[in-house]
């Protein structure tokens, strides 16, 4: 009788108790609002752009509501206009696009490698055509950085990274975050620290993030923020950058604080997990298992296989005979969009020449979450059902 996995793929860990306890007393206090504070008291917002800062080693820090917002504050901030061209990868998730095109602008996508990073040689043709890059470090992969920014640098294009799915992940010992201009982190329920929403933007220069907090609705209250530019770096802004509110609550924030200061073990116990997995797929026939480089120190949220040159009916087989069995994968190959898996031929709203080295790449890519509420033994019969089931249909075709 076949193995069937009965855990949850959508279920996270509780929110640390602690984290609860100062909600619980915010909610009472009634002063949820991040600029509702009494006397000295530094809030909660604050404190949390304080120690983020800390921890990704950025000079500056600013809590927003949510990761999409942070990627379009961040690219106002920069001064991207309507109509202006935009880079970004075309492996990545919907909000990524969907913040350029919310300024009007115009997204610019570039290939992806097997190894699911963005295609360096792409953008080296086509980083002529932006002054700007979002480089979404999708699900975790985190490409050579040393020599993207050799190429942006060479072109004066500046990169904004989304660290949604890298928080803790490190390229040759530097943060991921830390190589570009700006960084942008989600919060949402499904990325490394859990508030529901909400978002987290870094960067080191003075007046970008002066702009992205005025972008944002300071009502001239910046000298409030923990973590922010000089009240002097403000001055020249503060009357002609307009309010597009979308600040972090006190609520939220006191939510994350304590998670990030468990995030190190956190990933660590993520690792544990993908490692298991990634252990029990090697060697499965008709599977490609994407190799991590040395210089890569990755968060294993999730895991990501392919199915190379695979027909549409088989991979719909693999995934289909791994749910019976309880397993719950995504497939970035489908026709239509479904849940969080999308293309860049997905967003009509930018459309984009057919780039047919990346359609190959994106039609093999199966996708799975890796939730801590799942114990490394339940990892191992997770990974053995994909492999009994790719096997199974790969041996029939």
């Amino acid at each position: 009788m076949k193995t069937v996995f009965t855990g949850s793929f959508t279920q996270q860990e509780p929110i640390p108790e602690s984290a609860i306890e100062t909600a619980v007393e915010i909610m009472r206090s009634g002063r949820l609002h991040r600029y509702n504070l009494v006397g000295e008291d530094e809030g909660e917002v604050s404190a949390l752009e304080r120690e983020f800062a800390a921890y990704t080693g950025a000079k500056y820090c600013l809590a927003v509501a949510s990761g999409g917002y942070a990627i379009a504050t961040a690219l106002r901030a920069l001064g991207v206009n309507a109509g202006d061209r935009v880079l970004t990868n075309a492996f990545t998730l919907a909000p990524v696009p969907g913040a350029i095109a919310s300024l009007g602008a115009v997204p610019v996508f570039v290939g992806v490698t097997e190894q699911l990073t963005i295609d360096l040689e792409d953008l080296r043709a086509k980083a002529k055509f932006a002054d700007v890059l979002v480089l979404s470090h999708m699900r975790g992969h985190l490409c050579d950085m040393d020599e993207l920014m050799k190429i942006c640098r060479s072109m004066d294009v500046k990169v904004v990274e989304d660290c949604a799915h890298t928080m803790g992940a490190s390229w040759n010992g530097i943060p991921s975050g830390r190589h570009g201009d700006m960084a942008c982190y989600s919060t949402q329920t499904y990325k490394h620290i859990n508030s529901g929403e909400g978002g987290l933007l870094t960067g080191d220069d003075p007046q970008t993030m002066a702009r992205a907090t005025m972008l944002t609705g300071s009502y001239m209250l910046y000298a409030r923020h923990g973590a922010a530019p000089h009240p002097v770096e403000f001055e020249q802004i503060k009357y002609t950058t307009p309010n597009v509110s979308g600040r972090m609550d006190h609520l939220r924030a006191a939510i994350l604080r304590p998670q990030v200061q468990d995030l190190e073990t956190q990933c660590k116990r993520w690792n544990e997990r993908y490692q298991t997995v990634e252990s029990v797929l090697w060697g499965t026939p008709g599977l490609t298992v994407v190799e991590r480089p040395e210089q890569e120190t990755y968060v294993g949220s999730s895991i990501q296989f392919l199915l190379l040159d695979w027909s549409d009916e088989k991979v719909n087989d693999v995934i289909a005979q791994c749910l019976e069995r309880g397993v719950e994968m995504k497939w970035f190959g489908g026709a239509e969009p479904n849940g969080f898996t999308s293309r860049y031929d997905s967003w009509r709203y930018a459309p984009s020449e057919r780039m047919p080295a990346s359609d190959r790449i994106l039609k093999g890519i199966v996708d799975m979450r890796l939730p801590l509420t799942f114990s490394v033994e339940d990892c191992a019969v997770i990974a053995q059902i994909i492999r009994e089931e790719v096997s199974t249909v790969f041996q029939a075709a």
